[in-house]
């Protein structure tokens, strides 16, 4: 919040030098331009991330004998998939010398982000030392992909030197997008001190959003290289918030092998386990065992609590312009 009230307060400030600015800039006049650029985003804020695949967002770390095994450490696990990298098109169209509007597309992808951890969990019940036993090690990575538009107003500053400096503020419209979860589950079977057994499952979840609106503002500089041609540069601030409408898991392998896809596996047989829609609340109306155990049917999506994600971010662009 303090970092939206600031640059909302740098752009009244500089809105309010453009009526003292006056130079070459004056006589320019209506004109399209056209910007190529790429950025690289750092992540502004931090939060929880949610519940995957019935795990907690906790990095839990797990230690003990047969009988005894316990949590001995556990942290939360927070970020936002508001790091990473980001290419884009701009067009703009400048109705006066110190007012225009633009119109980007971009595809953004953001670094993966672990989102919960857990080691050495015994998931056997009752374990005995001639009985075999399991245990659990699993890691949980989330990766957002998405198309946007942003529509914003452009305030020209003034030319001087070949810089002329602009602000912008405007909003983002994601278009496509996904969040991918990719999780690795290594279970580890020992009779004794023995492992007898070895089995690293991969699962890939798709998680698709809601339709959201974003906040973006910016400020900016461009450098005339030519008559037509300017490098630009940006330094943008962005932030919103993605909620899930569905999930699906798309790959499931055990040792390298399909267990989506083939007649036998159980994952197939129900199409719950697979597909969820998200809700806002669950009750006993809800497609769910546990608040629907009788009316619960497999054969359809589950339904789970809709979570979020956010995706803010500081970036930074560099550019081509060419104008008309």
């Amino acid at each position: 919040m303090k970092t939206k009230l600031f640059l909302l307060g740098l752009l009244v400030s500089t809105m309010t030098m453009v009526g003292q600015t006056t130079n070459s800039t004056d006589s320019k006049k209506e004109t399209w331009y056209f910007k190529l650029g790429g950025s690289y985003f750092i992540q502004t804020a931090a939060t929880e991330f949610p519940v995957v695949g019935g795990q907690l967002p906790n990095r839990d770390v797990y230690a003990g004998t047969l009988t005894n095994n316990k949590l001995i450490s556990r942290e939360s696990v927070t970020g936002s998939f508001g790091e990473g990298f980001r290419s884009g098109i701009t067009a703009g169209y400048r109705f006066s010398p110190r007012l225009g509007v633009e119109l980007a597309a971009n595809y953004y992808s953001s670094n993966s982000k672990t989102m919960a951890q857990t080691t050495d969990r015994l998931v056997t019940p009752s374990p005995t030392a001639s009985t075999p036993v399991t245990y659990l090690s699993f890691t949980a990575e989330g990766q957002i992909k998405a198309f946007d538009l942003a529509p914003a107003i452009v305030m020209f500053l003034g030319e001087s030197h070949g810089f002329e400096p602009y602000t912008k503020v405007g909003i983002i419209v994601p278009v496509h997008g996904t969040l991918e979860i990719e999780t690795n589950r290594d279970y580890a079977t020992f009779v004794g001190a023995n492992q007898v057994a070895n089995t690293v499952a991969y699962s890939k979840d798709v998680v698709k959003p809601n339709a959201t609106v974003g906040f973006m503002a910016a400020l900016g500089t461009s450098y005339k290289l030519g008559n037509h041609i300017s490098a630009f540069a940006e330094l943008e601030y962005r932030n919103f918030t993605v909620h899930g409408k569905t999930k699906e898991t798309t790959e499931y392998t055990e040792n390298g092998v399909d267990k989506l896809n083939t007649t036998t596996s159980f994952r197939k047989a129900t199409y719950s386990t697979i597909h969820t829609d998200y809700v806002d609340h669950l009750d006993s109306n809800s497609n769910n065992s546990t608040y629907n155990s009788t009316g619960f049917d497999e054969t359809k999506p589950m339904n789970e609590l809709s979570s979020y994600v956010g995706i803010s971010g500081l970036g930074f662009t560099l550019g081509l312009k060419y104008s008309l």
